[in-house]
């Protein structure tokens, strides 16, 4: 920026929170999955990861299950008898188009507690993924309720 122009006041400026753009629109529960493809892509699908994302998919949608939950739980059996981390199917193959199959759904508090527990419900440790689907969410849902 030069001398003498005004700084801008960020209003209409996007930022990145979590991977997720902390623009004036609410973050819906696809970018929230997209986001995790940023956030925890590397990872491989395991049996807590499909659940997160069939809860995910089931609260945006309606339905109870829909391609890209039973793809995620197939990676997941899959990767279960998979030596080598490096040829198990990768959580942000499995969430990279989240936003165009899932409806315009805005996540909700509620929303992200449920994600979480199906994620937890589902990890022999009972706990989360940091950056995984249900930390993704959650920081939508956060973002949302600030907005």
């Amino acid at each position: 920026m030069s001398q003498g122009q005004p700084r801008r006041s960020g209003i209409g400026q996007r930022r990145a929170v979590d991977g997720i753009s902390t623009s004036s629109k609410k973050v819906t529960i696809g970018e929230a999955l997209e986001a995790t493809a940023a956030t925890a892509g590397d990872k491989p699908v395991d049996a807590s990861d499909a659940a997160a994302i069939q809860a995910a998919e089931a609260i945006a949608t309606g339905m109870n299950a829909i391609s890209g939950g039973v793809a995620a739980a197939a990676a997941a059996s899959a990767n279960a008898s998979v030596d080598r981390d490096e040829d198990k199917t990768k959580l942000g193959e499995v969430v990279a188009d989240a936003n165009m199959i899932l409806t315009d759904k805005e996540a909700t508090r509620e929303d992200a507690e449920r994600v979480v527990a199906a994620e937890m419900r589902n990890n022999p440790d009972l706990r989360t993924h940091p950056g995984g689907v249900g930390a993704s969410v959650l920081a939508a849902a956060k973002l949302n309720q600030d907005r």
